[in-house]
């Protein structure tokens, strides 16, 4: 298999935007916010993150990334337009080790200034977990330094931190990615609330499908962007789910929707307009939704992050709103937002900043509460 490491996000368009369109990647903080400056660890973690199909190395000192290599497994899974448990777990083998390779000479360090290994060891899929836990439990067995594994969401929480800005405490996050949608109060680094979470699919979830309907390929998030651009977003009005003044989410009735427009559209069917459609709809419920949470909870700030963070429509959307609401707004880069190893020892340095560290009976474990 070809390892094709990358540095940039599937989502990423070279589609021009106009200046107008200009995302900021933060909003100044409010003064009421309050400010916790991080205590990390401060020599070399190897992070590892094999949860799902991305095999992805790391080499993290205290907030700086100093390499973040990824060895994608797109194009193998395209062809069943889906990701294949054992096919992911297989390739995890073939492409851990040069991955880690890549990892450590992007940051200019060898295997032996290596002070702790951090690993993705929940949730996603059990057996492409196992890949990554084995091998760093060997690495830290053999090397006698500390191990540590990490929750794939707390990586995603924690991708903020590799920003060069300081983020305030408490804060709303908002995660979306294939399989999660969640909004949770970031109280401190490690102690979470969850606020509000999908009752059935996921944001993403309701991309991949999409794209599906309509012929647009995988993975659906990026190909939907794409054939978007262009199209009108209230062409096909599409239903946002759960009304009222909840904080969870239902993507399952957009699914059917889209799903049944396209049946009844048939070849009528303007495929950029139902594109833009869908990704408006989207970003607008995700919009909604983390605004409540942040006035509910009487929050300042808001974070977004995973892999559907990359989405353009979905920044631009929350960066405006928070702009309107006075809401200080926080997204990592886009290769942060997709599922990589940097975040994973980004959450790890705070970790072992505290002293905390597991053994070798740490598991893989395909579910885990946050």
């Amino acid at each position: 298999m070809a390892l094709p490491f990358i540095s940039t996000s599937p989502w990423v368009s070279s589609a021009p935007r106009s200046a107008a369109a200009t995302i900021p990647t933060t909003r100044r903080t409010p003064s009421s916010c309050g400010v916790t400056t991080l205590t990390t660890f401060d020599r070399p973690i190897l992070a590892l993150e094999t949860s799902c199909d991305e095999t992805a190395a790391a080499v993290v000192i205290g907030r700086k990334v100093l390499s973040n290599a990824v060895a994608s497994q797109m194009e193998m899974h395209a062809q069943w337009g889906g990701v294949v448990p054992e096919a992911a777990a297989r390739a995890h083998v073939e492409a851990l080790l040069p991955t880690i390779e890549a990892a450590l000479e992007n940051a200019g360090v060898k295997l032996g200034d290596i002070a702790a290994v951090a690993v993705t060891n929940r949730p996603g899929l059990v057996g492409a977990l196992s890949v990554g836990v084995t091998a760093a439990k060997a690495l830290t067995f053999a090397r006698k330094i500390p191990l540590i594994g990490i929750h794939h969401l707390e990586g995603h929480l924690s991708s903020v931190f590799g920003m060069d800005v300081e983020i305030p405490f408490p804060h709303a996050a908002l995660i979306v990615s294939g399989g999660h949608t969640e909004l949770v109060e970031v109280k401190a680094p490690g102690d979470y609330r969850i606020l509000g979470a999908t009752r059935d699919d996921a944001a993403g979830e309701a991309f991949d499908k999409g794209a599906r309907v309509l012929g647009l390929g995988y993975p659906g998030g990026p190909a939907v962007q794409k054939a978007a651009e262009g199209g009108n977003p209230r062409r096909y009005p599409l239903p946002k789910g759960l009304s009222g003044e909840t904080l969870d989410f239902s993507f399952s009735g957009l699914k059917t929707a889209v799903l049944r427009l396209a049946e009844k559209e048939g070849d009528a069917l303007h495929v950029a307009d139902a594109a833009a459609s869908l990704q408006y709809t989207i970003a607008r419920v995700l919009t909604e939704r983390a605004i409540r949470a942040v006035r509910a909870h009487d929050l300042q700030a808001l974070t977004l992050v995973g892999g559907v963070a990359a989405n353009r429509a979905l920044r631009d959307s929350l960066s405006d709103a928070c702009g309107r609401e006075g809401i200080a707004f926080f997204t990592p880069s886009f290769d942060l937002c997709t599922d990589n190893a940097a975040m994973i020892g980004l959450a790890a340095s705070v970790r072992l900043a505290k002293g905390e560290h597991d053994g070798v009976e740490l598991e893989a474990m395909a579910n885990a509460e946050l």
